[in-house]
């Protein structure tokens, strides 16, 4: 566990030390929970969002994407249920003065259980080696079973009480769990109480004139008012889908673990409208598809995992999360929702205004079903950056801290290098970037000795270092390094474009689903 926790540090850190991720206002000691994007950061978040839009967007003909506006009519909030029931259930600690959310105190403490499953099944997999079978260890040995029991049960009894609105059995489970506050071990406890997470502010020229508004807890709400304007615009037949990247808000109190929680983030949603009755068959085609999108990025099929909900939203017939193993355990990267006609109903209700589908092939109109896909923009850029970044020990000895982005999402593909600032190196080495930039977002560097510089580049995420020396004023080839392997190969300038592309280009990767 400590080790996990060294990494999370390593991971803040290095984001930091390398230009990705920097607190925000941090020469005013920084706002809480609100981070910003540095350089390479900013190229990084870019490069996810633009692989997901072309996944989502660009290679389905039945899919389109909007950008709909941040503020929007307050009403849309009361349809969506948002302002009767967006809230967290919070609690306080009455001698740290500390807030919590009552849910990830108890889930937390589920997750320190499912540490020592981890623990039981590392301890098997040593004394049985090869011949170990970890699906028979996790259904047969007795500790892990009652541990998974125990875990279920826990999760099961929280879900039913949040759904039921019972926060005095919430507060009773965390007694009886015996839940310490994180910081001083107390466990005295105030009662649980609801609390609203969204960001009020006013639009108008004067306070008597001004309109109260809120800044949108989430982007689904403005695909949903468009739907009726999309669906004759872009004359679409059902099924088909809006997507939409863009900033949502929310007033979260207990917001840390760096950019996993915050109060200002970035979602990448599509909502998909179809037939009803046809929402199981699209539920399990969208999860099948949003998982292969995941693993066509490499970063191991055991990260990966499926979790249903143990409570649905009332307007919900199914619902799961894909989840990813952060340094501070398996957690949601991304939703997958089954939201019936809730949705349209809603603000057909409010509007007054009908958001029906005219189906030509049964001749009758109805309010299409949805199936979401929501994913956090910056929980992705945890996951990647976090998974990436590992330290290396080599054959000599030492070791090196190598930061191996998927180089598709990489947010500088290739460092040219001359070896020495002299003899006209230079010059060949900033006009191969000039050339390059046209296709690749590209770092000349010429500071400190070449192997200190692969090894800056490294810690970078840079997929290639291209170095031009004396040989390549004579025959025009350069020796091109690859960032995972450190291998070494002479090639022409003329073939770098080439490689380059071969390794970066978005086919290559997205033809992996």
């Amino acid at each position: 566990m400590v080790n996990q926790e060294d990494k999370f540090k390593k991971v803040i850190s290095h984001a930091k030390e390398y230009g990705y991720v920097f607190q925000s206002s941090e020469i005013y000691d920084g706002l809480s929970a609100v981070y910003d994007y540095a350089q390479n950061g900013a190229e990084l978040k870019k490069n996810i969002r633009d692989y997901w839009w072309k996944a989502m967007v660009q290679m389905h003909d039945n899919i389109v994407g909007i950008d709909a506006a941040i503020f929007m009519h307050p009403t849309t909030w009361k349809a969506s249920g948002h302002v009767d029931a967006f809230n967290d259930p919070l609690i306080d600690n009455k001698d740290s003065k500390k807030r919590y959310r009552a849910d990830v105190l108890i889930e937390e403490h589920c997750a320190k259980i499912e540490a020592k499953i981890d623990k039981e099944v590392e301890k098997a997999e040593k004394r049985f080696g090869d011949a170990f079978d970890k699906t028979q260890f996790l259904a047969t040995n007795q500790r892990v079973v009652e541990y998974q029991e125990k875990i279920n049960a826990t999760l099961s009894r929280m879900a039913k009480s949040l759904e039921n609105e019972d926060l005095a059995d919430v507060k009773a489970l965390i007694e009886e769990l015996e839940i310490a506050d994180p910081l001083t071990g107390s466990r005295n406890w105030t009662e649980v109480k609801q609390f609203n997470l969204m960001f009020g502010t006013k639009i108008g020229a004067s306070a008597e004139n001004s309109m109260d508004l809120y800044l949108r807890p989430e982007t689904a709400q403005g695909i949903f008012v468009n739907f009726l304007n999309v669906q004759k615009s872009g004359r679409l037949k059902i099924p088909f889908g809006i997507a939409q990247t863009g900033k949502a808000f929310r007033n979260e109190i207990v917001a840390r673990q760096f950019i996993f929680r915050m109060r200002e983030f970035e979602q990448m949603e599509m909502q998909f409208f179809i037939k009803p009755g046809t929402q199981v068959e699209w539920y399990n085609h969208w999860k099948e598809t949003r998982l292969k999108w995941h693993l066509s990025l490499g970063m191991g099929g055991e990260n990966y995992r499926f979790h249903d909900h143990e409570k649905l939203a009332h307007y919900a017939d199914a619902a799961c999360d894909i989840e990813f193993k952060f340094p501070f355990g398996f957690k949601e990267l991304e939703g997958i929702h089954s939201r019936t006609d809730f949705d349209l109903s809603q603000h057909e209700k409010f509007s007054g205004k009908k958001l029906q589908y005219f189906d030509p092939e049964e001749n009758k109109s109805y309010v299409p079903y949805v199936l979401e896909t929501s994913i956090g923009l910056d929980r992705m850029f945890l996951a990647v950056f976090s998974n990436s970044l590992v330290e290396e020990e080599l054959e000599n000895g030492t070791t090196r801290t190598v930061l191996k982005l998927p180089s598709v999402l990489a947010p500088v593909k290739a460092a040219i290098l001359p070896l020495v600032k002299k003899d006209g190196l230079p010059e060949i080495a900033k006009q191969i970037a000039d050339d390059l930039k046209w296709d690749f977002n590209v770092d000349y560097d010429e500071k400190d000795a070449v192997g200190r510089r692969y090894r800056r580049q490294d810690a970078n995420g840079t997929p290639f270092c291209i170095t031009v020396d004396h040989d390549t004023l004579n025959d025009n080839t350069v020796t091109i390094r690859h960032r995972d392997s450190m291998e070494q190969q002479r090639v022409k300038i003329e073939d770098l474009r080439n490689i380059i592309k071969l390794e970066v280009d978005v086919r290559s990767w997205l033809m992996k689903m």
